[in-house]
């Protein structure tokens, strides 16, 4: 629907790839979603799948976070299920974190400059509790 709103039509190019996003419990690469998509049809190329994460992350259907290898990982957002990822710099793992927890940092960020901070992009990075431990 968002995206024939804005004039984007629904093709079944981005439906495989939407279908696969709504499989992932995660984070997946472009590469792992052109795998998954490969296996609905041999005509999705992975131009279309980078195309279409990118169309959809400016819809803000998804998100998208680099762990630190260069690599971005996207992940579909639900209606309720905003937060910040966490990415631990040592092994690459993300956590979704609770957004209540940085509010009062956006507060001041948007009170003190002005500035609406994109929460479904914003990536802290730093060790996870595993990796902090050794």
């Amino acid at each position: 629907e968002q995206l024939r709103e804005h004039g984007f039509r629904l093709t079944p190019q981005r439906e495989m790839v939407l279908s696969v996003m709504h499989q992932i419990q995660d984070f997946a690469t472009a590469e792992e979603i052109y795998e998954r998509v490969q296996t609905l049809s041999s005509a999705v190329d992975i131009s279309t799948v980078y195309r279409t994460m990118e169309l959809l992350q400016d819809f803000r259907m998804i998100a998208s976070v680099d762990a630190g290898d260069g690599r971005r990982r996207y992940q579909l957002l639900g209606i309720d299920d905003r937060h910040l990822h966490l990415v631990c710099r040592s092994c690459g793992k993300i956590i979704a974190a609770n957004l209540e927890s940085a509010q009062p940092f956006i507060q001041q960020l948007e009170e003190q400059y002005g500035f609406q901070v994109d929460v479904d992009d914003l990536a802290v990075p730093g060790l996870c509790r595993t990796c902090s431990q050794t």
